[in-house]
């Protein structure tokens, strides 16, 4: 019943692609984090919030003038997009998509929210395809990469001393390089739009827009960084270069932040800046510029962006936010539901950052005023406040990935949270300044209620190394600032029993102990937990599940889970399935999941969740556009297998010039005795006889043994829960074909199609007909003849290397298998092609999990080509 060989482990060389990137990301950020330490450890932290306070508001307001300037520009990035790609969407909805994608994107980097997977949402939602925004994506990462190294070389190439803290070179070697890569830069993109050439970076090709787009492009990419630089340049104190030269380091600090993979380019942008300002600029002044820069350029478009949602998401629910902001129109409404996807991710983020944020508060209690004068009350909420808000906000850390999963439990315990990060606040410090914040932040999440639904443990599922990676990175800040805020106190032993209202010290010493205490055994707990495994025994019920639930949906496909090579996984109330095998490191499901939409879905995240907890890859093979939205929110990349062909058996007519030689040869058939018979299940052992001996000769003549887990095979058990179409002539069977599709089904699809090598002319065409005929009577209105694997794959300049390659295997695979008869024996039945994937979880190879498909869909590498 079980097809899957647990003694083999996942590839190291997988295991390595995946954590490689996560490793040097953090390293980087823990160097930065070490440079800044360095950088900035004659400053006084406190001194550096008062310069912040003090920050003139005239400042404040020309910062927010230029962010809000520069995310105007951002969204030209969209519009400009979607000329090239020839696509038209109405401006508001490129307005959202644009500021939502890089608001969300630019805070959290390469985390679990991206700019394309919300883009994906709203631009999906407004009619484009998943690969037309795939494309969006990448051809606004180019420009912006592309604009912002045009910025900065060219901005050195004016004033090369920019960065004369940073690369050790004469002026004028520095200019004339710069000027070099400016007229390169721009020279070779001007050359390519207007030639049409594109170039090629290994197995890459960048192709240029028109000319027009180029400078539009161009000039998007001039404004945008020059308002980001003046953002910052002007919180800098007084001795940071001229504007024109501080646009240089501001885009050299944003170039080697994008590199580092850092989210948010934490601590090496900031690093990069520092280093070239300077000698004379005050490192504590310069610290706090950065950090308002911080939260105007990046935290306040995310708390904007965060708001919008919930206003949204409100507005969905009906009520008051219906009746203060009004009904959504009816063309935005698909887009505003789109994004309702992407909501717990943007919550679980929200919820991260504010769990760091109260950690930062209680290692430094006294950034809020104590009143009253100091006594035994005092202190002891002092010391309980302190405490309470470093229990919050790991709290808060902890819950974040519940909510990122969709769980409700997390959802409830993190209205907790905040509530009790209220308390606290108030009870160490009366900070009422984030005793408003903490409290705001409740209420914007409280419209997210309808997205979480799921009701599973809050510890099941993967904490992936990206995760923990967050949460080490959030340590080491957390210590680096602690230490930064207390380098002044000398340490002694006796601070541990110091409990007055006046000490901060002592408070910040235990907090920080119980934080560490906190996140090292909830780290630990995870590492040494009991795994859960699959359950491969046996269920006695589950072909009786899998019929019943195959009864209310009608999907053809889920009848492979009858086939006896998969095991099957159900849904908690057992509505819903899927099906799935082992092969390596890799636990691979056929098809989409099988049942209501909410159910499958949240099945889907159980599979994924389990896999991963059990350290394997989770894999969904030949899955369909039903739920791409669903790939999408689990941050799944899906790839072009091939493609389904299926006939409308109410449009299909064979009158016509086209049909007129298939029309001759069925008459010729018919002439001949040719007749089609349907035969219901259970099926006599005599019948199962002689169509094993079909298949065996069928057989015979292929490469390699039988097939199995994405095709059906010839075993009785399976067959006797189908119907089978049998050729006779003369009441001989010539051929056989098993139907998958119950009675009543309006969707039906063939398996296995076999017949005597004497009789191979004309059979399976004959079938084919005849079936469309019988169950179009029956009432049926659709029959699958199954996939063309690697037909219609994208073959254009731009397109995945997955995808040439296989284009170039399906026009001279032959000698393995005929990927191109195939498909024109099909296309002579006019269907309808429905594209199908493999949908791969982040950081795992396609090639390398083909192969692994194919290896387990012919049982082996040696029965690929043999029968031994």
């Amino acid at each position: 019943m079980v097809h899957v060989d647990p003694a083999q482990a996942a590839p190291a060389s997988s295991r390595v692609k995946i954590l490689w990137p996560i490793a040097l990301g953090l390293l980087l950020f823990l160097m930065g984090l070490w440079a800044l330490h360095h950088l900035l450890a004659s400053i006084d932290v406190r001194q550096v919030i008062a310069q912040i306070r003090a920050t003139p508001w005239p400042t404040l307001g020309a910062a927010v003038g230029a962010t809000s300037l520069g995310y105007v520009a951002l969204v030209g990035y969209d519009f400009w997009a979607l000329h090239y790609l020839g696509k038209k969407l109405p401006l508001r909805t490129v307005a959202l998509g644009g500021f939502l994608g890089y608001a969300f994107g630019n805070t959290v980097g390469i985390s679990v929210i991206s700019g394309g997977a919300v883009r994906y949402r709203i631009y999906s939602a407004a009619g484009l395809n998943a690969f037309e925004v795939a494309a969006l994506s990448s051809y606004i990462a180019i420009a912006m990469g592309l604009g912002l190294t045009m910025v900065g070389v060219l901005a050195l190439s004016v004033h090369p001393a920019a960065l004369a803290g940073v690369i050790s070179a004469p002026e004028s070697l520095i200019r004339v390089g710069a000027l070099a890569a400016t007229a390169l830069i721009l020279g070779g993109a001007f050359y390519l739009s207007y030639t049409g050439r594109a170039l090629r970076i290994r197995d890459r090709e960048i192709a240029m827009p028109a000319p027009r787009i180029l400078v539009g492009q161009l000039g998007v990419a001039l404004f945008d960084s020059t308002m980001a630089a003046g953002a910052l340049w002007v919180l800098m104190p007084a001795g940071t270069p001229p504007f024109a030269s501080f646009v240089a380091i501001y885009a050299a600090a944003s170039m080697v932040g994008i590199l580092s993979h850092v989210p948010g380019g934490v601590g090496v942008f900031e690093t990069v800046v520092i280093a070239a300002l300077p000698a004379g600029v005050p490192l504590g002044d310069a610290a706090a510029g950065l950090l308002a820069f911080r939260m105007i350029y990046f935290l306040l478009p995310f708390v904007i962006a965060f708001v919008v949602v919930s206003l949204n998401e409100a507005r969905l629910a009906g009520g008051w936010a219906t009746r203060v902001f009004g009904e959504i129109s009816e063309p935005m409404r698909p887009v505003i539901n789109g994004i309702e996807g992407i909501a717990p991710r943007i919550a679980g983020v929200a919820v991260l950052g504010l769990g760091f944020w109260m950690v930062i508060v209680a290692l430094m209690p006294v950034l809020g005023q104590q009143g009253g004068e100091p006594g035994l009350i005092t202190a002891v909420l002092a010391e309980g406040g302190t405490q309470l808000c470093a229990l919050a906000g790991v709290l808060l850390i902890v819950l974040s990935h519940g909510l990122v999963r969709r769980v409700r439990l997390a959802y409830w315990l993190a209205l907790a949270g905040l509530v009790l990060g209220v308390i606290s606040v108030m009870a160490a410090d009366l900070d009422i300044d984030n005793a408003i914040v903490l409290s705001l932040a409740a209420l914007v999440l409280l419209p997210f209620r309808r997205a979480f639904h799921r009701q599973v443990a809050l510890t099941e599922g993967g904490y992936g190394p990206l995760w923990l990676a967050v949460i080490v990175g959030m340590v080491a800040s957390a210590a680096v600032f602690f230490f930064l805020a207390y380098a002044a106190h000398p340490y002694s032993n006796a601070l541990w029993l110091d409990f007055t209202a006046r000490s901060p010290t002592p408070r910040a010493l235990r907090a920080g102990l119980l934080i560490s205490a906190l996140l090292l055994g909830f780290l630990l707990w995870l590492m040494l937990r009991p795994i859960r495994h699959f359950a491969f025994s046996v269920d006695p019920e589950q072909d009786a599940s899998v019929a019943a639930i195959l009864a209310a949906q009608d999907v053809p496909q889920g009848w492979f889970a009858l086939t006896g090579d998969k095991c099957v996984m159900f849904s908690s109330d057992r509505s819903a399935f899927l099906m799935y095998a082992q092969r390596g490191g890799m636990r691979v499901v056929l098809g989409d999941p099988v049942g209501p939409p909410e159910a499958a879905r949240q099945l889907a995240w159980e599979f994924h969740e389990r896999a991963v907890s059990e350290g394997l890859t989770p894999v969904f093979y030949e899955v369909s556009t039903r739920n791409l939205p669903l790939w999408i929110e689990m941050g799944y990349a899906l790839h072009k297998i091939g493609e389904e062909a299926v006939i409308d058996l109410e449009k299909f007519s064979l009158s016509g010039s086209k049909f007129k030689t298939m029309r001759a040869e069925q008459n010729r058939a018919l002439r001949e005795g040719y007749t089609l018979e349907l035969a219901a299940p259970p099926h006599a052992p005599e019948l199962l006889s002689t169509l094993q001996e079909i298949s065996n000769a069928w057989l015979a003549g292929q490469k390699g043994r039988e097939k199995g887990f994405s095709i059906g095979r010839f075993d009785p058990r399976y067959l006797n829960h189908c119907e089978i179409a049998l050729i006779r002539c003369e009441g001989e069977i010539l051929g056989f074909a098993n139907l998958l599709g119950g009675n009543g089904a309006q969707h039906f699809a063939i398996d296995l199609m076999r017949y005597r090598p004497e009789a191979a002319d004309g059979v399976m065409q004959f079938l084919f007909l005849g079936l469309i005929e019988a169950l179009r009577d029956r009432g049926a209105t659709e029959l699958s003849l199954g996939l063309a694997p690697l037909a219609g794959l994208p073959d254009h300049a731009s397109a995945r290397l997955t995808s040439r390659v296989g284009n170039l295997i399906y026009r001279h695979g032959g000698s393995f298998y005929n990927f191109e008869g195939l498909r024109r024996f099909k296309q002579k039945f006019r269907p309808e092609w429905r594209p199908h994937y493999v949908a791969l979880p982040p950081g795992t190879s396609p090639y390398l999990a083909l192969t692994e498909i194919a290896l387990l869909i012919s049982g082996g590498a040696r029965n690929l080509l043999t029968k031994d």
